[in-house]
């Protein structure tokens, strides 16, 4: 009986123990800390209070069924020399033939000085929820403090999520304000950028009608601002201070701390894997999702991590364990983006999707679409009854 370990329950993890559960001699044992999978692409809708947590998560045992054992626990360290994974509850380590390693990503603060005390991540579900509570109780206040830092919110990082987030935001301040009469004209969503443009992996006209929209709606966005310290109450740049009482990181991630905890050569806690996706000398380790950098062949760098290249990679790793099970060879990752969608709250957004040539999408009909990719996602993996709760 081959053992076949799978770490992390995300949309790689989760992929990996759906190719293998069922597989002719081997046991299949799933490990997440948590009992849920939550799509971490929506979680800007729970921080914003667009949705709840509920819309946006399903429980693991459910989705995977008998064939696949879970066991809800928190990974420690990797020994990939014993071939053992340690549990923070467990008291005797999990033995594997085959590891899949797929923990996801923690909030990256580049050593920026106050960010991990003064800012909020947006992470996982408590995160999100903490970011609304936070700034939906500074709203509420602001009747009593007067202070116009409650009405302030800033993110820091202007990236896909961030704009996401903000979209978000955007699409539900007017009833925040209406709720707790607040003043309009005081009320601002600011985002900071270090780069000089946005979303890069769109073109310019599309980045234009995101601008544009966010910017019609009150969203102030700087650029070419870098962030040198958060302080309580404020994000300090090169040349000014940004005051605000609710002030979110999004600037970007890395992998898990275990990747460093268990002494793996990684930058940001992403191991280069090679071509198949197995660690270097450890074929039967392979590395998916956030926790992996996987080389485009095109430019020579990492593939930027999305759901939709952790989902292509934890389809091809199984692919590999199965063949190479059944002592057959193992083949090189290849992967084809199938193009980008990015929401600017509920009802709007930007889309290039690849095919013949390249189509470009903007506005109303992008949310629809949208909706048909994450509910595409639920279908497979949690199935037709969720996928139907979602799109209500």
């Amino acid at each position: 009986m081959k053992e076949i370990v799978i770490l992390g329950a995300g949309y790689a993890g989760l992929r990996a123990a759906r190719e293998l559960r069922g597989l002719p001699g081997a046991r299949i044992t799933l490990v997440n800390r948590h009992a849920f999978h939550y799509e971490s692409t929506e979680l800007h809708t729970v921080a914003a209070g667009t949705r709840e947590p509920e819309v946006i998560s399903f429980d693991i045992r459910q989705s995977m069924g008998p064939t696949v054992e879970f066991k809800q626990d928190s990974v420690t360290r990797i020994d990939p020399e014993q071939k053992k994974v340690f549990l923070q509850a467990g008291p005797v380590p999990l033995s594997y033939d085959y590891l899949v390693v797929a923990l996801g990503f923690e909030s990256e603060d580049f050593g920026i000085d106050g960010a991990r005390e003064h800012a909020m991540p947006l992470v996982d579900i408590d995160s999100a929820l903490a970011v609304r509570q936070h700034f939906e109780a500074r709203l509420a206040g602001f009747k009593t403090t007067r202070d116009e830092n409650d009405l302030r919110l800033i993110v820091c990082g202007a990236g896909f999520t961030s704009i996401e987030l903000l979209g978000e935001f955007a699409y539900r301040m007017p009833s925040l304000i209406e709720l707790h009469d607040l003043p309009k004209d005081k009320v601002q969503l600011i985002a900071l950028e270090s780069a000089p443009k946005l979303l890069p992996m769109f073109d310019a006209h599309l980045v234009d009608y995101a601008v544009g929209y966010l910017a019609a709606r009150g969203v102030q966005i700087h650029t070419s601002t870098t962030i040198k310290k958060v302080v309580p109450g404020g994000v300090m740049s090169e040349d000014r201070t940004f005051d605000a009482n609710t002030i979110i990181w999004t600037t970007g991630v890395r992998g898990s701390h275990v990747i460093a905890d268990s002494g793996f050569v990684a930058k940001r806690n992403r191991v280069n894997v090679e071509p198949t996706l197995a660690l270097k000398d450890h074929p039967e380790v392979f590395f998916i999702g956030d926790d992996s950098a996987v080389l485009d062949p095109a430019g020579g760098r990492p593939w930027p991590t999305t759901a939709q290249l952790a989902i292509a990679e934890a389809t091809h790793a199984a692919a590999n364990i199965k063949a190479h099970i059944a002592g057959k060879p193992i083949a090189d990752f290849k992967f084809v983006s199938k193009g980008t969608v990015c929401s600017l709250g509920p009802s709007s957004g930007i889309a290039q999707l690849s095919g013949r040539g390249s189509m470009k999408f903007e506005g109303h009909g992008v949310a629809f679409l949208k909706k048909l990719v994450e509910n595409g996602s639920l279908l497979e993996e949690a199935g037709f009854a969720k996928m139907l709760d979602n799109f209500s």
